[in-house]
Formats: structure tokens, sequence, C-alpha cells
């Protein structure tokens, strides 16, 4: 344990997710022996992103308007909706290229455990969205663990009464796995998602 804002520092670090104590204290010795400018930067980077940065009034992306640059896009495809749990988890869909509709951020996942329930979720906005004539499929693009799953079957008991097209991303084996290294839910969801290749 160390004393005054060294020990600050480190508290404070060791709340941010994925850091642990030992973590934290690399982090602030680093900050510690840094440049100073650099320090400044990075000060400055974490200050701004506080006051800029805000959720899309539609999706409720991250973004520095009041619609983010996926909602404003006219060429997106608007019959489409793909649902995530989270910003970043549209921005490692669009990485794909293989997406053009547009998204809605629940803002996390059902859990219980950790006090999140589906009122604490943006669900009450998505189905205000599905109210639009226009949209046709909702993608319902959770995380494959136990908290996505609960959230994916709480969205399609919800929006099965709507009439639109209700779809789950496949899950499966990685490219470039082997199966000998699979888990058998991974492995079982494989089979129960294949497609026809001939």
């Amino acid at each position: 344990m160390y004393e005054g804002a060294i020990q600050n520092l480190i508290d404070e670090l060791g709340r941010l997710p994925g850091i642990g104590p030992k973590s934290a204290q690399r982090v602030a010795f680093h900050i510690l022996e840094a440049d100073a400018e650099d320090m400044a930067r990075l000060a400055e980077a974490i200050r701004t992103v506080k006051d800029k940065v805000q959720f899309c009034e539609v999706c409720f992306n991250v973004s520095e308007e009041s619609l983010c640059r996926i909602c404003q896009d006219t060429r997106r495809e608007g019959s489409v909706i793909c649902v995530v749990e989270e910003s970043k988890d549209v921005m490692a869909i669009e990485r794909t290229r293989s997406f053009r509709g547009r998204y809605h951020v629940l803002g996390g996942a059902i859990n219980p455990i950790a006090g999140i329930g589906p009122d604490q979720l943006h669900i009450r906005q998505l189905l205000n969205r599905l109210s639009d004539d226009e949209i046709q499929e909702v993608i319902i693009a959770t995380d494959p663990n136990l908290e996505g799953e609960a959230t994916a079957t709480y969205l399609v008991r919800m929006l099965s009464s709507l009439g639109i097209r209700i779809t789950r991303l496949a899950s499966g084996l990685p490219v470039g796995g082997d199966l000998e290294y699979a888990d058998d839910v991974t492995l079982g969801r494989a089979f129960e998602g294949r497609t026809s290749v001939g």
C-alpha cells in the first residue's frame, strides 16, 4: 500500500473493468514515470470524451451529435435492425462490412445477479422503433453467454407478436479452429446452425 496521490490513482485505476490491483499499480507507475506532455494529452482525451460524447437519440450508439453517423446515413437499409448489447458490438459488426442495416444498442444484457433487468435496458425504445411499418427484420446479436442468451430469449418473447421476422446470429466453430478443442455447447450450436452446401 502506498500513500496519498499514488495510492488514490491505483485505487481509481483498479475500478476500471479488466484492471486488477497489479495492473493498476503498473499503470499508475507508468503514468508517474511517463512524459508530462503525454499524460496531459491522456488527461485531456478523457476530459474531452466525457464532455463531448453522448448516446444517439435513436439507436443509443455513442456519438458526438444527437444522431450517430449510422443513423444519419440515408444509404443504410432501414428495414433491418440489428440489436446489440454495447456500442463496441456495433464496431465489431461494422468491421465485417457484411451488414448495411441499422442498429439498436441495449446498453447491456439482462443480469439479475448484477441487478440489471429489462427495465434498465433500451428495450422500450426498441419497441417504439418497431412500430414503424418499414422495419421487416430484427437481428438479435447479443453475446453467446448466459446473460446474452437470457436477453435474446426475452426479446424473442417480446417481439414475436409484432409480425416482424426475428433472427439470431449463428454461432459455432471459429474459422481455423479444431473440433477436438471445441466445447460441447459450441459444437452443438455448430450442428444446429449448419447450412446446406450442395
